[in-house]
């Protein structure tokens, strides 16, 4: 599903106003309709209701769906205004008069009201209409308090287009935001329901259409995509086929005390189809990564004293370079100079695509040029830590920084975290809405690094990247149901990978 900004949704919504001669106010009735209809299946059979609204367009959608919610019979509804009615738009000013009509009030806010808070707790829902999309700059004053009675009265609450308090463009939580149990969008869904923090506000998202030309809003995407297993596809495999048409990968992993890492990587791999997976480790671990492994074959390699590989091994991993279709770099190196010469070897020697993980990221942020002169298509994979490292700076956006930094740079970037996101060199990103915090434990890192490059093998990089993160995090998903999140381990990700894959096989 591609999304919208809140600059391109403007200019939609300008175009089919004034270009096409949609009257405002009918979309503001589809967008309010729309609104309440979500807002009365939450609610059940306490039909009651409070809305709260902003002077802006997004008010006018609250004030609207206040009128409707009176017509499907909810009694009391009340509609608070939280801001300064001198700035009200007028089409916000039209809904209060049809709101009068029908005999309701567009009452002023009041923070200090007392008895407001016990009444909005017995409400069967209630409505946050108090900014859209536009909103840029932290909550304050009414709008603030407006927030937090809300928030705080453990009611359902429907959010109008975005929670009240979220970037709609960025994801980022403007001081505090509305925590919505279900967001009822306008045309097109907007990163912020979808990038970490604004997505834990948003609840259910419900896109709506309100009659926005389909032609107009083909122009209001950003090349920014949410990807749930819907859109994915594993092709099913040809009967007359054998092991090499399914890629020859090489991983280079594991050192004394993360032994872990190389193995989970391999077993990663080896779930997600590769063909051969050859796992080479320093030699001082080699027997223990054996006894590990049964499907990819272990190779021993030059290691130093620390039990890392050492620069001796850089021959031999070139060699096995020629013979393989994808590498996968990092799981467990360890960091030093030996790591730094290996990396940037390979980085050198890599034809096919380069998956470059956890240590590997350590050792080449220091020589980030060489990103843009590889041969082959190379994929990084940081958590937010070792972005900012590659960065030289914290992360202030996570979809303009892995953009920018993929672009710069010449790379695919997967930013991960609780909704991991996929940015390629030609400006466009994909952000995976799957995944829960039992995954933040060691090894999934790993675990995402071997399916990634097992997939690169088989299909584009693109199609390889984004398709892996997804059943990574489906995987896990379908892990916490089974285990809960406090048990999950990366292994259960393993383990539960063709489950996953078995949903999207098509």
């Amino acid at each position: 599903m591609e999304l919208s900004d809140s600059r391109r949704m403007k200019t939609a919504d300008e175009t089919a106003i004034h270009g096409r001669g949609i009257p405002s106010l009918k979309l503001m009735e589809r967008a309010a309709q729309a609104l309440a209809r979500a807002a009365a299946e939450l609610a059940g059979t306490n039909r009651t209701a409070a809305v709260f609204c902003g002077p802006g367009n997004n008010g006018g959608d609250g004030i609207a769906a206040a009128r409707i919610l009176m017509d499907m019979g909810f009694a009391p509804v009340r509609c608070f205004l939280a801001g300064s009615r001198e700035k009200m738009t007028e089409d916000a000013r039209a809904m209060e008069r049809e709101l009068q009509s029908a005999g309701g009030t567009l009452e002023t806010f009041d923070p200090g009201d007392g008895r407001l808070r016990e009444q909005v707790k017995s409400c069967g829902v209630l409505v946050d209409a108090l900014f859209g999309v536009g909103l840029s700059r932290e909550l304050t004053g009414d709008a603030l308090a407006a927030v937090r009675l809300m928030n705080g009265a453990g009611r359902p609450i429907v959010s109008a287009d975005i929670p009240s308090g979220v970037s709609a463009d960025t994801g980022a939580i403007l001081g505090e935001a509305v925590r919505a149990s279900r967001t009822v969008t306008f045309s097109m869904a907007k990163p912020g329901h979808y990038i970490e923090p604004g997505c834990t506000c948003r609840g259910e998202l419900l896109v709506a259409d309100i009659g926005v030309p389909a032609d107009i809003l083909a122009e209001a995407g950003r090349g920014v995509y949410a990807i749930h297993g819907e859109d994915l596809a594993l092709p099913r495999r040809d009967r007359l086929t054998h092991k090499g048409d399914y890629g020859k990968l090489l991983i280079l992993a594991g050192s004394v005390g993360y032994t872990g890492a190389a193995s989970l990587c391999a077993k990663a791999a080896v779930r997600t189809g590769a063909g051969l997976v050859y796992l080479g480790v320093p030699a001082d671990i080699y027997e223990i990564e054996a006894v590990k492994n049964d499907e990819a074959m272990v190779i021993p390699l030059a290691g130093s004293v620390n039990g890392r590989f050492s620069a001796g091994a850089v021959p031999a991993v070139e060699k096995r370079l020629g013979g393989c279709d994808v590498c996968v770099l990092g799981p467990g190196l360890g960091r030093d100079g030996d790591t730094q010469a290996l990396t940037q070897a390979v980085l050198r020697a890599s034809e096919g695509p380069l998956v470059l993980d956890a240590d590997a990221l350590w050792a080449v942020s220091g020589a980030l040029p060489l990103l843009a002169q590889a041969a082959g298509p190379v994929i990084l994979t940081p958590h937010e830590g070792e972005f900012t490292r590659l960065l030289g700076r914290p992360v202030e956006d996570r979809l303009a920084d892995s953009l920018a930094f993929a672009s710069e740079n010449r790379c695919a970037v997967v930013l991960k975290g609780h909704r991991t996101i996929c940015a390629f060199p030609d400006g466009k990103a994909y952000i995976i809405d799957a995944g829960n915090p039992g995954m933040a434990t060691g090894g999934t890192g790993d675990v995402l690094a071997g399916a990634i490059g097992a997939l690169l093998g088989q299909m584009s990089p693109r199609r390889a990247v984004v398709t892996a993160c997804w059943l990574h995090a489906r995987a896990g998903d379908l892990a916490a149901e089974r285990f809960g999140e406090y048990a999950l381990r990366a292994g259960d990700i393993i383990d539960l990978l063709p489950e996953a894959e078995k949903e999207i096989i098509r």
